[in-house]
């Protein structure tokens, strides 16, 4: 039987991103006869012993011609593979992938990994009118290419009421986790107590002011007052280099409170390996339009590793949290650290084990029964 070849691509994450490589591109590499390919910039190559192949692009600056380059160079990669179904994961790719619909008749998915729009318009990324013209640009693309795609893959339940233009040719893929072979979440005894032990915090994932790194080291300095083995440890990659600055300054003085990545990336794996070392995760998001109904890949990471969490005040995470007995609400501006710490210290965590709905499996059955339906001789 033929293969199904399938190319998922993105400019804005690299090759061996979580999302294309592990979960999407993994899943439907498990099925028989089908030849998947991603496409993204430079990264460390993964080892696989799928029906896997990576295409990384030349190397470009964030703000550089080279960036635009990447559509020629994306255009030669689909007249090469001629692939059956592209995902796209980006809106960059939706123009180059109308013309490959238009000359080869062949599916695309569109994988809705943020609401860009919403993104660009209420975040500070940007100037004022630049990021208008921008924001409108990119809708306008989705919208004119949403009649050409088969399906949109929403990371996010909220895209189905945000995105109008997905209409109900949609499923929700959230963004799960996987567990690695050597799962150290299975190994651990539950419920989860932490008693008088040492407390390290974790803050991982995307360093910014928007997702609340300055207030989880204040945090840290008010529980390291109370009690000296109060430690955090901030692992992840900051974009914006006046953050990573003022980051590097307030930390400088208090030892107990390590910073890994900050001006490169930091890969999953060593994440992982972070969240089964440490005994409290944090999600101090501030409140913003782009972030308040999202769900963070991080907080699904740290309850399917059963680590207890301090969140954000938030009532779209409220019951992920509160059903699993999985951790503490709190306001990350207004919060008294004896409390917090006498609760930590006092409370059992996850008496049922990690979650199943936080584990990627669930949406891995979702992604191939509408694969199976797009492509029914399989």
């Amino acid at each position: 039987m033929k293969k199904t070849r399938i190319l998922i691509a993105s400019v804005l994450k690299p090759v061996n991103d979580t999302r294309m490589f592990e979960k999407i591109g993994s899943s439907l590499a498990h099925l028989p006869y089908t030849d998947v390919h991603i496409a993204g910039y430079a990264g460390v190559l993964p080892k696989t012993n799928l029906p896997i192949t990576f295409h990384p692009f030349k190397e470009f600056k964030r703000l550089s011609w080279g960036r635009v380059k990447t559509q020629w160079e994306m255009w030669q990669l689909l007249r090469r593979i001629k692939p059956d179904l592209l995902i796209v994961s980006t809106h960059e790719l939706l123009l180059v992938a109308l013309v490959f619909k238009l000359f080869f008749k062949k599916k695309i998915w569109y994988d809705v990994r943020e609401n860009y729009f919403l993104n660009l318009t209420t975040q500070q990324f940007y100037g004022g009118l630049s990021k208008r013209i921008l924001a409108y640009t990119i809708r306008l693309i989705e919208r004119l290419s949403a009649p050409f795609i088969s399906q949109f893959l929403l990371a996010e339940q909220s895209y189905a009421q945000e995105l109008s233009f997905v209409q109900h040719r949609f499923v929700i893929l959230e963004n799960k986790f996987i567990p690695p072979a050597n799962n150290f979440a299975a190994r651990k005894t539950y419920p989860v107590k932490i008693n008088n032990n040492p407390i390290k915090l974790l803050y991982s994932g995307t360093i910014s002011e928007m997702h609340g790194i300055f207030e989880a080291i204040e945090l840290c300095r008010q529980l390291h007052q109370e009690h000296a083995s109060v430690t955090l440890t901030i692992m992840g990659y900051c974009a914006i280099p006046e953050t990573l600055v003022q980051i590097r300054d307030q930390i400088k003085s208090k030892p107990y409170i390590t910073l890994i990545g900050g001006d490169k990336l930091v890969p999953h794996s060593q994440i992982v390996n972070e969240i089964s070392t440490s005994q409290v995760g944090l999600l101090p998001y501030q409140p913003h339009p782009s972030t308040f109904r999202c769900i963070p890949t991080k907080l699904f990471e740290y309850l399917a590793n059963g680590l207890p969490v301090l969140v954000q005040e938030n009532p779209y995470w409220v019951e992920r949290v509160n059903s699993n007995q999985a951790g503490i609400m709190l306001h990350f501006k207004n919060f008294n650290a004896a409390e917090i710490l006498k609760k930590l210290k006092s409370q059992e965590f996850y008496p049922a084990g990690p979650p199943e709905e936080a584990f990627w499996k669930t949406e891995e059955i979702k992604l191939i029964s509408l694969f199976r339906q797009e492509f029914k001789h399989l």
